[in-house]
């Protein structure tokens, strides 16, 4: 094989392809990454039916495959066939450019995510200032497909997303700036703005930064938390898209292929916001207790957990066949639903080699991380009332952000505390000796 290829595999220390500087590998990352995202888009489409209708006690998609499983591959085969229309009088470049704009803004997002210590495809020294540099751009599209619409309401609808993503923005940023005042608890007392670097230092200092300075980390978590559910446009924070309002916001006047290029946008950032939340606060890729429960038989039965998932997951879609419908119809939707079994049991057995397991085992707990912020997403949006313009407004600059602004300074106190006793004493001490 090419040297190009086999030097980045041969490698002796875990690096990302760009600290190696392996175009190839990096574009390879990138071509992963942007698959698996788009996979996850489909299947949080397919879930967020199913959920929502379960907890309103309905079916959901039933018709298109096997309990509805290939519903989002319908729904994107009829918004690629849509006629494209584009509002008359409008701006055709910014109004094409405007969706390409917010897709290019959240995936930017995950050159610095990391899935594990090597699994991503670059790091840099400042990835959180990239990472929160980067994911306000978003802004500019949302606000180029109002304007570009030649339309009132889209563009009434981007000013007030545009306004409530900037008006979050700001907590967000000072909860993250906490986290990041945490990773200079260390022997050289100095800190690191590297999403891996981040990680790694809730390893050394042997605890999740949700859990530091309790209850601080926790508010900061909680705080980042609510603020990203209110970046993403997501219920109860979807003001921007309040049908009732603004018939549908900034994207009133897209149609098909277009308009599926800003809900791609949308559950990709969800999915970023959660893997950034995941790395700050949750410990990344680190399984639980790495610290505590450490050793070979520890090890073992953390490694059988992804085979473990993918055998449970198929041992529900075989018992879900067996209580498909004995009935000519349902033929094919029984057939289907059983190989989709298969599968899961297939790749639970690939799971089980060495090799496999090994590499795996970062990526999966990540991963599993993230799926627990996913439903929350939709447990938010079966649940939570939406808020009034002005609820939302006073959520974000009354209550989020002076809680930043006291986390932040509070953090900062603790994490110093030795060094401002010390002053403080020296201080006592040379005023009494005056």
């Amino acid at each position: 094989m090419p040297d190009f290829i086999t030097n980045y595999l041969d490698k002796s220390v875990q690096v990302t392809p760009g600290q190696y500087g392996s175009p190839f590998w990096a574009l390879v990352y990138i071509l992963l990454v942007f698959g698996g995202v788009s996979l996850a888009v489909v299947c949080m489409n397919w879930l967020e039916r199913k959920i929502l209708a379960h907890m309103q006690i309905r079916l959901g998609p039933m018709r298109v495959g096997p309990h509805g499983l290939l519903q989002p591959i319908a729904d994107a085969i009829k918004l690629i066939l849509k006629e494209d229309i584009i509002p008359e009088g409008a701006d055709r470049f910014v109004f094409w450019l405007a969706p390409m704009i917010i897709l290019l803004a959240v995936f930017s997002i995950y050159t610095v995510v990391p899935f594990g210590p090597a699994h991503a495809i670059t790091d840099m020294n400042i990835g959180i200032l990239f990472m929160l540099g980067v994911s306000s751009l978003g802004v500019l599209g949302i606000v180029m497909a109002g304007w570009a619409s030649n339309s009132h309401y889209p563009l009434i609808g981007a000013l007030r997303s545009s306004a409530q993503m900037v008006s979050y923005e700001v907590a967000m940023g000072l909860a993250v700036v906490s986290a990041v005042l945490m990773t200079s608890l260390n022997a050289e007392g100095t800190g690191t703005l590297s999403m891996i670097g981040i990680v790694q230092a809730q390893y050394a200092q042997h605890v999740w930064f949700v859990f530091k300075f309790f209850p601080l980390g926790l508010i900061a978590f909680f705080i980042f938390a609510v603020a990203m559910v209110a970046e993403t446009n997501r219920a109860p924070f979807d003001l921007p898209e309040a049908e009732s309002e603004l018939t549908a916001g900034f994207h009133t006047e897209y149609s098909g292929l277009r308009w599926s290029l800003f809900m791609l946008g949308e559950y990709g950032a969800m999915i970023a916001v959660s893997s950034i939340a995941v790395t700050l606060w949750l410990g990344g890729w680190m399984r639980p207790f790495p610290n505590l429960l450490r050793g070979g038989t520890w090890d073992l039965t953390f490694s059988l957990f992804p085979a473990l998932t993918f055998f449970g997951l198929a041992g529900l879609t075989f018992y879900s066949t067996m209580g498909m419908p004995k009935h000519s119809y349902f033929r094919a939707q029984t057939i289907g639903l059983g190989a989709l079994g298969a599968v899961f049991a297939l790749i639970g057995l690939v799971l089980l080699v060495p090799p496999v397991r090994g590499r795996v085992q970062d990526i999966y707990w990540f991963i599993l991380k993230i799926a627990v912020f996913m439903y929350l997403y939709i447990w938010y949006r079966g649940t939570f009332p939406r808020y009034r313009f002005d609820q939302l407004m006073k959520v974000g600059w009354k209550i989020l952000l002076p809680m930043g602004i006291g986390v932040l300074m509070l953090t900062g106190m603790v994490a110093l505390r030795t060094e401002i006793w010390d002053f403080v004493y020296q201080s006592i001490r040379r005023l009494v000796h005056v």
